[in-house]
């Protein structure tokens, strides 16, 4: 007959503890890897007694290195599990040519500049947490290589604008705003079936210039990008846009007289532009299908997530 002991809770976990030399490092490491971000939104949302050299700062980041490696350590062999398994992960992605280990280093990068100069840098982490919905239909649905899409962005361009003169430096922007122009001088809202969403690739609207919001930016950001404009989506609730990037904020001031002076000057005539700052300090501006010319009005302004083709 076989015997069981009697086993506890704590037998299975002296059991399955890691005990090699290098856990303690593994920990601190990521110790470091979460206390950054943290710090930083700490620093942005604490009020700032401003102490001599910054010590308060300081005892910040002490403190939370501190009480972060606390509760690493009595989670200890569930995140070292995590972690080979990331680590796994990882490897296969970069090994098929997916999400490696270069894309994890430079997701992680971006964030950390980002969160560098943004006054609310928790709205960062928050963005990079909600998905994008639909992102790789949508980024399959960009056929921005395809020579139907490339062939109306070219005669968009033959279409408006072409007479343009002193303004070579701004050319690429004219010639995607005379796209902009005239998909939605021709663009027909549709929704999309009841059963859920349905993403129309750019070729599919070529046809019939319809669609609800996703289609129409779908077909706007493999246009631009077409003609070698640099265009993003924007996810709101319960929409998304297209914009397109202009550049400076010297960049701005000349697509801004471009705008009511020369290409929509009846459309923008005692309006505003509307545009978002990312956080490199570039400014990305309206392409929706609401707007009548570019910087138009935006139907939601709150940002829950961005998809930049570059």
């Amino acid at each position: 007959m076989i015997k069981f002991k009697n086993i506890t809770f704590q037998d299975i976990k002296q059991k399955l503890q890691v005990k090699k030399p290098w856990d303690d490092v593994i920990i601190f490491v990521l110790n470091i890897l979460i206390a950054i971000p943290l710090f930083i939104i700490l620093h942005q949302n604490l009020i700032n007694p401003n102490w001599f050299l910054n010590i308060d700062r300081v005892i910040l980041f002490i403190v939370m290195i501190v009480v972060i490696q606390l509760i690493l350590r009595m989670l200890r062999t569930i995140i070292i599990f995590c972690i080979i398994l990331y680590l796994i992960v990882l490897v296969y992605g970069s090994t098929i040519g997916n999400y490696g280990f270069n894309s994890v280093y430079e997701d992680y990068n971006t964030m950390m500049y980002s969160m560098s100069y943004n006054p609310y840098p928790q709205d960062i982490i928050i963005a990079k947490l909600l998905p994008f919905p639909n992102k790789s239909k949508i980024i399959n649905a960009i056929e921005y290589q395809n020579p139907k899409v490339r062939n109306f962005a070219v005669m968009a361009t033959s279409k408006y604008f072409k007479d343009v003169k002193g303004y070579a430096e701004y050319r690429t922007i004219i010639q995607c705003f005379a796209v902009f122009k005239e998909i939605n001088s021709r663009w027909n809202y549709v929704s999309d079936p009841k059963a859920g969403d349905y993403i129309a690739t750019a070729t599919e609207s070529l046809l019939y210039f319809s669609g609800d919001c996703d289609d129409h930016s779908i077909l706007m950001a493999a246009c631009v990008r077409a003609i070698g404009g640099t265009p993003r989506l924007i996810h709101t609730k319960g929409h998304i846009y297209p914009e397109i990037l202009i550049g400076s904020h010297a960049d701005l001031e000349k697509v801004n007289f471009l705008i009511k002076n020369i290409l929509f000057p009846n459309e923008s005539r005692d309006k505003k532009l509307f545009y978002h700052v990312d956080e490199r300090g570039q400014i990305w501006m309206n392409l929706d299908y609401t707007a009548r010319y570019p910087g138009g009005p935006f139907l939601s302004e709150e940002i829950l997530g961005a998809l930049t083709l570059d």
